[in-house]
């Protein structure tokens, strides 16, 4: 994905206010995610990252937060961290990746409950 298409997506990203709809995820069925997240996840190829913030709910640091914060930044080596949050800027966890070809430089996801979103659709 170019930087042209990137911001596009970034853009259409903002439009996501709100859900009717959820999605339960096949492997991990107690979890369930928004439109707006299904569109990311569909436009960037990132159904691995709901993969991997759903298999991190055992750690559990991360599983004993109501709220979490999910940071993804993009290095432009391609390598990536992403990092957990209590949803007051106070680290709960910390993740490097070697590689992505994730398309954005950054993003970040809230878990709910067992809901993931968009912070737009809160």
């Amino acid at each position: 994905m170019n930087k042209q298409a990137a911001a596009t997506l970034k853009a259409e990203l903002r439009q996501f206010t709100g859900s009717e709809v959820v999605y339960k995820h096949p492997l991990f069925p107690r979890f369930i995610y928004t439109e707006g997240v299904k569109y990311l996840a569909g436009e960037a190829g990132a159904y691995w990252l709901l993969e991997y913030i759903f298999s991190h709910q055992v750690n559990d640091a991360i599983k004993a937060q109501s709220f979490q914060v999910w940071k993804l930044r993009v290095s432009p080596k391609q390598n990536a961290v992403i990092r957990v949050e209590d949803g007051n800027d106070h680290e709960v966890a910390s993740f490097n990746l070697n590689f992505t070809d994730f398309p954005l430089e950054e993003i970040t996801l809230w878990l709910v409950g067992n809901t993931l979103l968009l912070p737009g659709e809160y």
